[in-house]
């Protein structure tokens, strides 16, 4: 693997993974979803500020720059890149240059790296995450079971190692950056889905 292949992954990975497609999405209606709803720049926000339509843009762009980051490192030097790829993809969404370093919580740009990863464990993950949602209306609480979902069955299953160490770690930061909707979820505050913001 050479150093200039690396930096090339890194760099193209970070990049993408920093254009904040929620943040976009938002000023194209007029709203900076920063300051309003949850303040997060999240397909879930966008969707309570703008509707589904916006939301699911939103989506399919975070999720696609997490995609093509992994495929873009596996293609420049196979497994080892394709990991540097997901890292530094999912850290420019949490990390965005062009937000000052104040981003999203990686469920979007995460999905697309695990799509890529397998396709597999994925599925099993997103019918979860819709099952969670669809009977609590809490956003929230599915991504966080999609995230334990991916984690247990990387570990349970004989997936490739460097996968791995870009799922079981990319699960748990998933995780903490929504330990302030797991406090909301306890105490019964937690906004739920469905719920325009006004």
């Amino acid at each position: 693997m050479q150093a200039s292949s690396l930096i090339k992954v890194i760099i193209i990975a970070y990049l993408m993974g920093s254009i904040p497609f929620g943040f976009y999405m938002g000023k194209f209606y007029g709203i900076d979803v920063r300051k309003k709803g949850s303040g997060n720049i999240g397909f879930t926000n966008v969707w309570r500020l703008t509707g589904p339509f916006p939301a699911l843009i939103v989506l399919f762009f975070d999720a696609g720059k997490g995609w093509l980051s992994v495929y873009f490192g596996y293609i420049t030097g196979g497994e080892k890149l394709a990991l540097a790829g997901a890292i530094f993809a999912l850290i420019g969404h949490l990390f965005p240059l062009f937000l000052n370093f104040k981003g999203g919580k990686g469920v979007a740009t995460g999905f697309g790296i695990c799509l890529f990863l397998d396709p597999v464990m994925t599925g099993i993950a997103l019918i979860l995450f819709l099952i969670v949602v669809y009977f609590t209306r809490y956003v929230s609480l599915g991504s966080i079971t999609a995230a334990l979902t991916v984690t247990t069955l990387s570990i349970l299953f004989n997936l490739n190692i460097y996968y791995k160490f870009i799922i079981i770690p990319a699960s748990i930061a998933v995780i903490i950056m929504h330990r302030e909707n797991i406090k909301r979820i306890l105490n019964g505050t937690e906004n739920k889905i469905g719920k325009k913001e006004v």
